[in-house]
């Protein structure tokens, strides 16, 4: 009874919520001038795509394409290269491949199921003996455990040998990360805390693109490509972030009602999205009215339990939390501009909150749940999902939110195995991943940085602010 008890009461005040750290800043923010123009960058751009494209036939080998593949996700320039990179990732998963390198082995893993080809765990049992453990040379291969470690990541459910090749790895990356040399050092430690299937590219290449520039083998064409599109998309970024950061406060005193108010917004927006399809795209719009009709429906339910300081049970939350958490919403809204990739069938996969969307929102849900949780909240928030597990299940803070740790794993798990289900998706999936990887980023060893924006602040800045020197 203390236990339940508790659960009831055991959300704490939270602290006061700051205003944004950003305020005005983009509207007003002017671009340190770089050394080029944006057409000069552009052109050159379009001129380094070329030159490396060519180094795809002049690899020699399966080992030097895979190397080639990993760099550009890397440096967040694959999408470059989408055709080049598919057939040759194609070819390697129809090819024999015989290495003792356990980096190559869990190199050539990752690739390919990161791309939707499927390769068995299995390639993992010459590392290991006769009993299934791993074998003690492998210990001492620092660089290998990291590939290990990062292509175990990518399990699907029942799937136990990765598993303990995932706790394997983790421990003893953990025991000799303070011994590694730069930049390996950096790249476990990024690692251990984000593994590189859940990092999202771009924040991936700000601290990759300096590593890369001191590797004995690097490409100077590679390097300068990644450097220009990411200060050139970074330049869009900008001029976005400047358009939505302005608000119109003459609108305020024409629509007094807030209700009404909101609904015009929303209608404005719609019709502004709308707008910018082409004729044989419009019904795209629908998707993303249905999306927002839900999103509101679950919003109207958890007000309900806040008026009447309900707790409902844990099933009766998640299914109505995770809609609220606007992973399915924002899944349709980014289709909504994605071309020909946005399909009628992909927009009913979508809206059907099937298992790879559910799963994405679960990562979205059970992560801020899991912060709101240690944070705090205030009186009239609608009790997380940790409270209701905990009431139900009579068990403490520390259990429940171990146990939640392991329903993330379980939702990776779930959008790990959509790319082999659905590979004709395999672009909106790619999306609806990256969805999840923001996720890691805000909230991070449970700690809310969504809501405590100046803990974000850095990691916006190297994405929004600061170019990468040329």
């Amino acid at each position: 009874m203390a236990l339940i008890s508790a659960a009831t009461s055991c959300w704490k005040a939270a602290p006061e919520v700051h205003p944004s750290v950003w305020g005005d800043f983009f509207i007003n923010y002017i671009p340190e001038p770089l050394q080029i123009s944006d057409e000069e960058m552009l052109d050159r751009v379009n001129q380094l795509k070329g030159e490396v494209s060519g180094l795809f036939e002049a690899c020699k080998n399966v080992v030097e394409k895979m190397d080639l593949v990993d760099v550009l996700q890397h440096l967040g320039i694959d999408h470059h290269f989408k055709e080049q990179i598919a057939t040759t990732l194609s070819s390697i998963h129809r090819g024999e491949f015989n290495s003792s390198s356990l980096h190559e082995v869990a190199l050539r893993f990752r690739l390919l199921r990161q791309h939707g080809f499927w390769v068995s765990a299995g390639e993992f049992n010459k590392f290991k003996h006769e009993d299934g453990s791993f074998i003690n040379d492998i210990t001492n291969d620092p660089k290998g455990l990291l590939s290990l470690y990062n292509a175990a990541n990518l399990l699907t459910h029942d799937e136990g040998a990765l598993e303990e090749a995932l706790l394997f790895a983790r421990r003893h990356l953990e025991l000799m990360k303070s011994s590694l040399k730069s930049p390996l050092a950096e790249q476990v430690e990024r690692a251990l805390k984000i593994p590189l299937p859940r990092t999202l590219k771009r924040v991936e290449a700000v601290s990759y693109i300096p590593e890369y520039s001191v590797e004995q083998r690097y490409n100077p064409a590679i390097l300068e490509l990644a450097k220009l599109d990411f200060n050139l998309l970074q330049r869009l970024h900008q001029k976005e972030l400047k358009t939505i950061s302005q608000w119109d406060e003459s609108d305020i005193s024409l629509l007094p009602e807030y209700i009404k108010k909101l609904f015009l917004k929303v209608i404005r927006n719609f019709k502004e999205f709308e707008d910018e399809l082409e004729a044989h795209e419009k019904y795209r719009i629908a998707y993303a009215r249905k999306g927002f009709q839900l999103i509101s429906k679950s919003y109207l339910q958890e007000a309900e339990w806040s008026h009447h300081n309900y707790i409902p049970s844990f099933n009766d939350h998640v299914n109505v939390s995770t809609i609220s958490a606007g992973a399915q919403l924002l899944c349709v809204g980014l289709l909504v501009g994605m071309g020909d990739v946005a399909t009628k069938e992909a927009f009913e996969w979508t809206i059907g909150n099937n298992d790879a969307i559910r799963a994405c929102a679960e990562v979205f849900r059970f992560m801020d749940d899991m912060a709101d949780f240690k944070r705090g909240r205030n009186k009239m928030d609608v009790a997380t999902s940790v409270e209701c597990y905990i009431k139900e299940h009579n068990v403490s803070a520390e259990v429940a939110l171990a146990k939640f740790g392991s329903f993330v794993d379980d939702a990776w798990k779930t959008l790990n195995h959509a790319i082999f289900e659905h590979h004709a998706l395999l672009p909106v999936l790619q999306r609806v991943t990256n969805l999840a990887m923001s996720m890691m980023l805000f909230f991070l060893d449970q700690r809310d940085r969504y809501t405590n924006s100046k803990e974000l602040k850095e990691t916006l800045k190297s994405q929004f602010v600061k170019h990468v020197p040329l």
